[in-house]
């Protein structure tokens, strides 16, 4: 990049100035990390627009690293946001408005500049993948009392004990960040604000084949938490949906997982909305919910950044994943059904290639025993027609 135009993006992107942080200590934001030498001060170049900032602090040798503290910011350009090391808490602490604003001159006259890394932009597309539905309002909505997101505050969320392989890992995991706190308590209270989404749905005076046949299709149960949880907006549901998906991922918050793992059950729980009521919504979705463990999922061989993949790794591959589960039966049913939106079927199939190429996933034909979903030579596979270019509906005969 040429000086005038690195000069430009300087004086136009956002910047992050961390004092006295701790050398080793690990810094990140969105999908990049940064390990703090002697020099380092922050972070410059950052496009306008919503972030994640996270960071682990370590030991001296630079070999152990305590629990993940990260949050959410909203940065207009040219916005420089100050925060100072405090060596007793080991975070960084906000610092009284005056001596920001002094801070802050300091960075714009560029007197910093050499200190600072560069946001690399190559990443960031990556990173909208992962958030372009999240607001400011999405984050006021969901985020912790202070915006604070991390682990050590989760102690009693599975207090029921573990289910699977992938919520074993996590407890695990938890109780490994917990042993290294110097506080005999946690901290209480300091919980998200996430959308209750309920199990199974109870009506009074209904049949239990009625029953069966809802908690079967999630359909209504979606209905009904659109229209009174996001206000009848999708993309409310979906920036939920990012938001707990990152504060999991890179904040490492066990119950964000939990939350992001309600979501995802109670839309590939429909079998009716994918393909009549909701299609733009789950082509949305499967398209979110792609790049989500499109990331998660790389293998990342060395550096700082292996840490943000830990939870994404072994638990994955067990058998017991409810992720597997589900998207066994949401392809097969993609797969049956007569009507399919063009780009929902396209998205679907995005998908099943990554999960079968990243985990060795296999997802079995219900009408053959070894038919491969979406193959052309597959004489099972739906043959598309297109019935409306203006809507991108296609029959599947």
């Amino acid at each position: 990049m040429d000086s005038e135009k690195a000069l430009e993006l300087v004086k136009h992107g956002a910047t992050l100035l961390f004092l006295d942080v701790p050398q080793h200590t690990l810094i990140g934001i969105d999908t990049q990390m940064f390990t703090v030498g002697p020099a380092f001060k922050g972070i410059k170049m950052i496009p306008p627009g919503i972030h994640f900032v996270f960071y682990s602090s370590s030991t001296r040798d630079g070999k152990e690293f305590s629990p993940t503290i990260g949050f959410f910011v909203d940065v207009a350009p040219s916005q420089v946001i100050v925060r100072k090391w405090n060596q007793q808490d080991e975070c960084l602490a906000k610092l009284p408005e005056e001596e920001e604003e002094r801070y802050s001159l300091s960075v714009r006259n560029l007197e910093f500049d050499k200190h600072l890394g560069p946001y690399n932009l190559s990443q960031y597309g990556e990173w909208k993948h992962l958030s372009n539905y999240i607001t400011k309002d999405i984050i006021e909505k969901y985020e912790p009392v202070g915006g604070e997101i991390t682990v050590i505050y989760e102690s009693a969320i599975l207090s029921g004990g573990p289910k699977t392989a992938m919520e074993r890992a996590l407890d695990a995991q938890m109780k490994k960040s917990r042993s290294k706190t110097t506080s005999t308590e946690q901290p209480k209270g300091n919980r998200f604000y996430y959308t209750s989404i309920p199990r199974i749905i109870k009506h009074k005076g209904m049949s239990g084949q009625e029953l069966t046949s809802m908690n079967l299709d999630k359909t209504q149960l979606l209905e009904s938490v659109l229209s009174k949880e996001y206000e009848a907006s999708e993309d409310l549901l979906l920036g939920e949906l990012q938001f707990s998906f990152v504060a999991f991922l890179m904040g490492q918050s066990l119950e964000s997982f939990m939350q992001w793992k309600s979501l995802v059950s109670l839309l590939l729980g429909c079998t009716d909305a994918p393909f009549h009521t909701r299609s733009q919504l789950f082509t949305k979705f499967i398209k979110v919910i792609y790049h989500q463990l499109k990331y998660g999922l790389q293998k990342e061989s060395s550096g700082p950044e292996m840490g943000i993949h830990a939870l994404l790794d072994d638990s994955w591959l067990a058998s017991d994943s409810f992720l597997h589960l589900l998207c066994k039966d949401f392809f097969a049913l993609v797969e049956e059904a007569t009507v399919v939106d063009g780009d929902l079927l396209s998205w679907t199939k995005k998908l099943k290639e990554l999960l079968e190429n990243r985990l060795g996933w296999e997802f079995q034909k219900k009408s053959t025993s070894d038919g491969i979903f979406f193959e052309e030579d597959d004489e099972y596979a739906p043959v598309i027609e297109m019935l409306d270019e203006s809507h991108g509906d296609y029959m599947a005969t």
